[in-house]
């Protein structure tokens, strides 16, 4: 198996660093396993940490091994977690076994006509900071910290053995990307295997869908909607359509295939609207297709004023709320775009409100979504959210929530 990987990434070495927490930190990672570790926790280590040391924690009383991870010396998360209470070898065999472990907790997706997931969705199956998206016998590797890069090898040759993809992608986060270009690694590589065009088409429940693996936003495509997106296919025969925040128009040609009379995708992105009129068009679909490139807000507001109406509204837009900073202004975005899609559904329609922000908690936004259509003929009658690929192992972890109002 030949990997295209830097020498200066094979060449890195790590070491091991112990490390003891302050109290009500060690209580907290034998309650829950929680895999972050903040900087302001430690109260001891025995040397200084470099990016993918193996950081070792001990439990303080009885003096044995209570955890590691790998330590970030960038991050105020200082340790990333994967292993609890049995040491184990970080070795070729240990990511061996977290990738099968993750290819079963998806075997059940794999049973439909679907050829594209979430395979690695980081803390949350035991790998922080690691995402990897399979796309056909295409493998996109999203990294989120430079922790991984010593350990680059193992995870790769895990991946690829297991899924037996064609080739390999690497995707770089804006943290990762200085220090991973000096080391003579560059977003969008291809990291194993022949990549014979960028754009790959995948299948969605028997959908088509265009991804470009090299350009496209994070590893090219949003699959964690892909449960909702069925829903809407089945419901939309016959149906007037609106898709708000459309971006590559997963909603729109879902509903089309599924026999929408007509479907408008509206998006701020003119490119993201001709990838779903692209999209649209790989499909065998009936109904009309429009697009309408704007601001979502104003948008919405002059259709209310031209009195429009849709039999089924979603409302999908990216995350409002990145920092803690930013949480109530988002809560005042969703709930004016709850008041506004409310004027815009037909009486016995659906109206699909949806957040991505996982500092807007679910509990959060669906009270938020409620006080804001009190007042409308709308009532939540669905409450949706990860698939199966995106599964859920510690509370911070969980971000995706969709509301069916009817």
């Amino acid at each position: 198996m030949k990997l295209n990987l830097p020498e200066a990434i094979l060449s890195l070495k790590t070491k091991s660093i112990a490390i003891k927490l302050k109290p009500s930190a060690e209580k907290r990672l034998k309650k829950e396993q929680h895999p972050w570790i903040f900087d302001g926790s430690i109260i001891k280590q025995s040397k200084e940490g470099q990016a993918g040391d193996l950081a070792i924690i001990f439990d303080s009383q009885k003096d044995k091994f209570l955890a590691c991870g790998l330590y970030d010396p960038s991050s105020p998360i200082r340790i990333k977690l994967f292993q609890f209470f049995d040491s184990a070898k970080i070795d070729q065999e240990w990511f061996d076994n977290k990738i099968k472990t993750a290819l079963k907790i998806r075997n059940p997706l794999l049973q439909t006509d679907t050829n594209a997931y979430r395979l690695l969705f980081g803390e949350n199956d035991g790998l922080p900071g690691v995402i990897a998206d399979v796309y056909d016998n295409i493998v996109v590797v999203k990294l989120y910290s430079d922790i991984w890069f010593p350990y680059l090898q193992q995870l790769l040759i895990s991946i690829i053995s297991q899924t037996k993809c064609a080739a390999l992608v690497i995707r770089l986060s804006r943290n990762t990307t200085d220090s991973a270009n000096k080391a003579g690694l560059k977003d969008g590589s291809v990291l194993y295997g022949e990549l014979q065009q960028e754009n790959v088409l995948i299948r969605e429940h028997g959908v088509i869908f265009k991804v470009n693996v090299i350009k496209g936003h994070k590893t090219g495509f949003f699959l964690d909607h892909r449960h909702n997106r069925l829903a809407i296919g089945q419901m939309a025969r016959s149906k007037n359509v609106l898709d708000v925040f459309s971006y590559a128009g997963g909603f729109s040609v879902h509903a089309l295939v599924g026999g929408a009379a007509s479907v408008t995708s509206l998006d701020i992105s003119r490119q993201a609207l001709s990838l779903a009129t692209d999209n649209a068009k790989l499909n065998k679909v009936e109904g009309m297709h429009n697009t309408i490139c704007g601001d979502a807000f104003e948008e919405l507001q002059d259709m209310i004023n031209e009195k429009k109406k849709f039999d089924i509204i979603i409302i999908d837009p990216p995350a409002f709320a990145k920092r803690a900073t930013e949480v109530d202004r988002a809560i005042d975005s969703y709930a004016k775009l709850a008041r506004l899609g409310s004027q815009l559904v037909k009486r016995g329609g659906t109206l699909i409100l949806a957040s991505c922000s996982s500092r807007v908690t679910a509990d959060i936004f669906f009270e938020t979504n409620n006080n804001a259509l009190r007042n409308s003929h709308l009532k939540l009658t669905k409450k949706s959210f990860h698939d199966i690929d995106h599964p859920i192992g510690f509370k911070e972890g969980a971000y995706l929530k969709a509301g069916y109002y009817q």
